[in-house]
């Protein structure tokens, strides 16, 4: 049986027995979850394992690997370098700020549908070797001389791993240092938020170890010759054709880059903390205004998407996720990111809520909506 530990206020019950239905009974993996009203968090709840292999149990202060809600957090920043002027407005050409994308049609390509999906870059052409797929701004190199997928602007398609190297290209110019540092110096540090773009290696004993539920493989026997083409582009998108899979974040060099568009690693406070902090003033800080944020979150990307898959399907604004058939959220208002396993960070403007849930258990995304749909229904 799962030990109950952590915080509740009063109101909150129900979103706590949410939580501990979601975390596994089996010794081998674990997850933590964080919830922020008004500024101040109301919810901190974590159980089960962090590392079956030590025993060690998850904690509040259990670093997970957040996988794609890094997105989320990289769009946010490359929005507060905007609105602090070091980064053209979002309907501004990327070649103003990066001249070398201006190729192969993509001159016209806005810092908006960029952060958007919709740059007809979500996979590279060619073949690229682990330590380029590895290196974003290296990989940002190869997507700017690209000749996009489809037209950008025309479409969109997630952007898997090259979302990350593009936003760490942008923020590189505008802020003339790393994501990693600038997202430090800008974030992580003035909410004092245990959330990284590229983990010190003296954190590295806090990171829970990733748990990989068996796959069944799936039967593509009767998929015509266009499926089969769309699955090919979607599983580019996620792999590079072969360096990149779930299994190596584990690795302890991997948790030391600066990995936008998967890479980030936080705790459930800290993730929770930093999205609270985009729609009401948190611990003395508030990272951005109200104009940005509708900026960023007012749709640009939702329904079938170029390559297709099976819905139910996504929907983005400027690089963050708005609510759609895929990911409820609590109102039409909500914006965040979901990550790769079950990973769910988000904000609501009205409700005024920070919201973060992660685990180490590679799954469904069932468990978070679960707490959500609990969370909505507390709230009112």
């Amino acid at each position: 049986m799962i030990e109950q530990t952590g915080i509740v206020a009063l109101g909150y019950e129900a979103v706590a027995d949410a939580f501990f239905a979601t975390v596994p009974d089996d010794q081998r993996s674990g997850a933590g979850l964080s919830i922020w009203k008004d500024g101040r968090q109301v919810v901190e709840l974590w159980g089960g394992v962090a590392d079956y292999r030590t025993g060690r149990e998850f904690a509040p202060d259990t670093l997970s690997v957040v996988f794609s809600c890094t997105k989320g957090l990289a769009s946010i920043l490359i929005g507060m370098l905007i609105e602090r002027g070091q980064i053209p407005s979002l309907e501004t050409p990327v070649a103003q700020l990066w001249p070398e994308f201006a190729v192969h049609g993509k001159e016209h390509v806005s810092i908006g549908d960029a952060l958007g999906h919709r740059a007809g870059l979500s996979a590279t052409r060619e073949d690229v070797p682990p330590h380029v797929a590895w290196d974003s701004l290296a990989l940002a190199d190869i997507l700017a001389a690209q000749k996009p997928l489809w037209s950008p602007g025309k479409n969109h398609q997630y952007h898997t791993v090259s979302h990350g190297a593009l936003t760490a290209k942008m923020a590189l110019l505008g802020a003339g240092q790393s994501m990693g540092k600038t997202f430090a110096d800008l974030i992580a540090r003035p909410l004092d938020a245990d959330t990284w773009i590229g983990l010190p290696e003296s954190e590295e004993e806090r990171v829970s170890h990733l748990i990989e539920d068996p796959q069944e493989e799936p039967d593509t026997s009767a998929l015509t010759d266009q499926e089969r083409n769309d699955r090919y582009w979607l599983e580019r998108a996620s792999n590079l054709n072969g360096p990149i899979g779930p299994h190596v974040y584990n690795r302890p060099e991997v948790h030391r880059l600066e990995l936008p568009g998967a890479g980030g690693i936080s705790t459930a406070r800290g993730l929770a903390k930093i999205w609270s902090a985009t729609v009401t003033e948190t611990d003395g800080v508030r990272l951005i205004g109200d104009e940005a944020l509708r900026g960023l979150s007012v749709a640009r990307s939702e329904g079938p998407p170029y390559f297709r898959g099976d819905p139910p399907y996504q929907a983005w604004g400027a690089g963050v996720m708005i609510p759609s058939d895929w990911q409820r959220y609590l109102s039409p208002k909500s914006f965040g990111h979901d990550g790769a396993g079950g990973q769910t960070a988000f904000a609501d403007p009205t409700a005024k809520i920070g919201f973060a849930y992660v685990t180490n258990r590679m799954g469904d995304f069932e468990r978070g909506q679960s707490v959500i749909r609990a969370l909505a229904k507390t709230l009112g």
